[in-house]
Parts: C-alpha cells; structure tokens; sequence
C-alpha cells in the first residue's frame, strides 16, 4: 500500500472514530468483550436481577402482617440478592474500567500513535512532487518540516486529508439535514391523501 493512501486511511479511521464517538465504541465492543470473555458473569447478573423482581413481586404479594414468617423469608431472600448483585456490579464495573483503559489505549495506538511513528519514519519522505512554480515561494510551506523543496511533505499530506475528511463531514451533514427536512413533509402528504 503506497504511502498516501496508509496516511488517508490512518486519518479517516481517527476521523470516524470520532464520528461515531469513543465512548459509543467501546459500549459496543465492551458487550462483546463480555461475551466473549466473562460470558458467565453477564449471564450471572441478568439471572440474579430477574430472580430479585420476581421475588420483590412475591413480596409485594405477602402480607407482613398475616403471614410475618414467610414475609420475613422473603424479604430476607431480596437483601441478600441486592448484595450479591451489588458484589457482582461492583466486579463488572471493575472489568468494564479495565476494558475501557484498554480499548481506548488501542484506539490511539491505531490512530494517532501510528501517524506519528509513521510521520516520523517518513519525516524526509516527498509524498509527491509539485509542477514547478505553481505556488511560488511558499513551495518550502508545503515541505514543511523536512520534506525536499518541492514537495508535499508527510505532515501536510495528513493536514490536507483531515482537512478534506472534515469538509466531507460537514458535507454529508447538511445533505442529511436538508434530507430529514424535506422528507416529513413529503410523509405528511401522503397521509393525508
């Protein structure tokens, strides 16, 4: 893969990392994550919480009065699930913290740290060469740092694709807005007739 289109991708992935959001992401995979590694630990909880309500309604049921003994059971039965289910969400949040460091120091390994361990590699890399005097004396601006006179250095190549990636962004968002408004209307009309 030539080096334009690794440093296009590494930047459209951040870019859609941050679309879609950090935290929505790791919300997504962490379900994964559970399932696939603590599949047990899932499964523990959503039985113990359906234990709990079917036993807080059985409770709601009895009355403490004229049956006290079963009452008591009962409410015994609901203190001690509350704990155990308290333990267990105390364990998943403290796998869910872990989780969370992790994916997110993956996320910028992935992302940002390969465009630096890459534009530092490819520091005095030309990604291209430019036609002679199309911009004049501000050539050494596009080579900046360390890229021959001439060329686009690695940095600026990653500016211009965050920059167009950006653009696009905005792009898309106002097509879709401008499609979501349009659109009821067209809705409504039909309903109506």
């Amino acid at each position: 893969m030539s080096l334009i289109v690794a440093i296009f991708s590494l930047v459209f992935l951040a870019e859609v990392i941050s679309w879609i959001g950090k935290s929505v992401l790791i919300g997504w995979f962490y379900i994964l994550y559970l399932r696939i590694f603590y599949p047990t630990l899932a499964e523990k909880q959503k039985k113990l919480k359906t234990d709990i309500l079917n036993t807080k309604a059985e409770l709601l049921k009895t009355s403490a009065q004229d049956q006290f003994a079963k009452w008591a059971k009962l409410r015994r039965s609901v203190d001690k699930g509350l704990a155990d289910l308290e333990k267990l969400n105390n364990e998943m949040n403290s796998v869910k913290t872990s989780f969370s460091v992790k994916f997110s120091s993956g996320i910028w390994i992935c992302t940002t740290g390969a465009q630096f361990v890459i534009g530092w590699w490819y520091r005095k890399t030309a990604i291209f060469y430019l036609p002679p005097g199309w911009f004049g004396p501000l050539t050494w601006v596009l080579a900046f740092p360390f890229a021959p006179k001439g060329a686009v250095s690695i940095g600026m190549w990653q500016m211009a694709c965050r920059r167009v990636i950006k653009i696009g962004e905005r792009a898309a968002k106002e097509l879709t807005a401008s499609y979501i408004t349009l659109r009821p209307a067209s809705v409504s009309e039909k309903k109506t007739s």
